[in-house]
C-alpha cells in the first residue's frame, strides 16, 4: 500500500480526517518532550475534544532507545485499548513507533527480536521533526538490547501515514538543522551508487539530491518554503534508501557519533567525503564510472571531480568541523564496522582501506 503524504496547509483537517479514518478510539503518541513547542503538540493536546479520539502520550524513551523502552511502548499501547500510532519526533521516536506496530501483537514474555513478525492493519503515522533521517518513509528502525545495535527490519514497518509539516522544522537549533540536512543528502548519494540500486531508487535519489540543492539556501535560513522543500527532499531519500539500503559511507559513521559526540549527519557525511574520491580512483573502466557520472549530473556537476569538490565545499560552507581523534581510536573505529552494510559498497572495502579511510576521515582536510 502507498504511503499517504499529508502536508498541512494552516489547519489539520487533513490530519483529522486521517485519524478519524483509522477507527480508532485511542491513539498512542510516541514523543519527546520537545512537542511541547511545536504546532503539534498543542493539536494533540485538543485531539479528544475535536475528534473523540482520546491520546495515550508515551515519552519514556531516549535517543538510540531501549528494547525495554520499546517494549514499555508497546504495554502503554494495548493498555490504552489504542487502535493506532503517532510517532512524533526524530529518528529515535519513530524507532519506538515502529516497534510497537510490529510487536504489538508478540508474546511479551518472550524477546521481540527472536520472534516472526506477524504483519498488522495497525495504522501508524509518522511525522519527522528533523529534515534528515527520512524514517518516515523505511521499514527500518533500531533499538540496543543489551548493550548492542539491533536492526528491526520489517516492509509492514513503513508508516502508512507521513506528516511533513514545515512548522516543525522552526526550531531546529542550527547544527542540528545542518546535520540532519546532510543525513539527507547522503542518503541521496549512497543509495544512488549502491549496489541495490533499481531504477526506482535510483529516480527517488536523483529528486532527493536535486531538492537538496534547490531549497538548501532557504532551509538553512528557515523560511517556510525552505522547511517544507527538504522536509520533501528527506523523505525522497528515505523512499530510496528503503529500497537500496545504505553503503560504508553509513557503516563507518556510526561509531563516530558515539565516539566524538557528533551528530549522524555530520558523522556520514565526513564519511563521505572520504569514500567518494576513493571510489571514484577505482571506478575507472568499470559500470561505476557511469554511476559517478549520472550521479554527478544529479548534483548539477559536469564532471565526477566536480560533484566531489561541491559536496567539500558544502561542508566547509557548514563549517561543522573535524573531531579531534587519539591514536588508538582507529583501531576501535575500523573493528566497529557492521560487514552487512558493507556489502552495498561498489567498492570492497578490507581492514586497511578502512585504516585509510578514517584517517583521511578525522585529518583537518577531511572536509576540504
Amino acid at each position: 500500500m502507498e504511503q499517504r503524504i499529508i502536508r498541512p496547509a494552516g489547519d489539520c483537517r487533513e490530519l483529522d480526517a486521517w485519524i478519524r479514518e483509522t477507527g480508532a478510539g485511542s491513539l498512542l503518541l510516541v514523543c519527546g518532550a520537545s512537542i511541547r513547542r511545536l504546532r503539534l503538540g498543542a493539536y494533540f493536546d485538543s485531539l479528544e475534544a475535536r475528534t473523540g479520539v482520546r491520546v495515550v502520550r508515551f515519552s519514556g524513551f531516549r535517543p538510540n532507545p531501549l528494547y525495554e523502552e520499546a517494549v514499555r511502548a508497546v504495554e502503554a499501547f494495548r493498555a490504552g485499548g489504542c487502535g493506532a500510532i503517532a510517532a512524533v519526533g526524530g529518528g529515535s521516536a519513530m524507532d519506538v513507533g515502529k516497534c510497537v506496530k510490529l510487536w504489538a501483537e508478540l508474546d511479551l514474555s518472550r524477546p521481540c527480536l527472536e520472534q516472526e513478525i506477524v504483519p498488522n492493519g495497525i495504522p501508524l503515522l509518522a511525522a519527522p521533526t528533523t529534515a534528515g533521517t527520512g524514517s518516515e518513509a523505511t521499514r527500518y528502525a533500531v533499538v540496543y538490547y543489551r548493550g548492542e545495535k539491533q536492526s528491526v527490519a520489517h516492509e509492514s514497518a513503513i508508516p502508512s501515514a507521513a506528516l511533513l509539516d514545515p512548522t516543525a522544522l522552526e526550531s531546529l537549533p542550527p547544527y542540528h538543522r545542518k546535520s540532519s540536512m546532510l543525513d539527507a543528502l547522503c542518503h541521496g548519494i549512497e543509495s544512488f551508487w549502491s549496489v541495490r540500486a533499481t531504477e526506482e531508487s535510483r529516480a527517488l535519489s536523483r529528486r532527493a539530491i536535486r531538492a537538496v540543492w534547490e531549497h538548501l539556501d532557504g532551509y538553512l535560513a528557515g523560511t517556510p518554503a525552505g522547511n517544507a522543500g527538504m522536509l520533501e527532499a528527506a523523505n525522497l531519500a528515505g523512499r530510496a534508501i528503503d529500497l537500496a539500503q545504505t553503503t560504508a559511507g553509513h557503516a563507518m559513521c556510526y561509531k563516530l557519533t558515539t565516539l566524538y559526540g557528533v551528530a549522524h549527519g555530520h558523522a556520514a557525511a565526513l564519511c563521505v567525503s572520504a569514500l567518494w574520491p576513493f571510489m571514484a580512483e577505482r571506478a575507472a573502466g568499470g559500470p561505476l564510472e557511469a554511476v559517478l557520472r549520472s550521479l554527478a549530473e544529479a548534483m548539477g556537476r559536469e564532471t565526477v571531480p566536480a560533484s566531489i569538490a561541491g559536496f567539500r565545499e558544502l561542508l566547509d560552507r557548514l563549517d561543522l568541523g573535524v573531531p579531534a581523534a587519539e591514536p588508538g581510536d582507529f583501531e576501535i573505529l575500523r573493528t566497529s564496522v557492521n560487514p552487512v552494510r558493507l556489502k552495498n559498497n561498489p567498492v570492497p572495502l578490507g581492514t586497511e582501506d578502512m585504516d585509510l579511510l578514517y584517517h583521511q576521515i578525522l585529518s583537518k582536510e577531511a572536509a576540504r
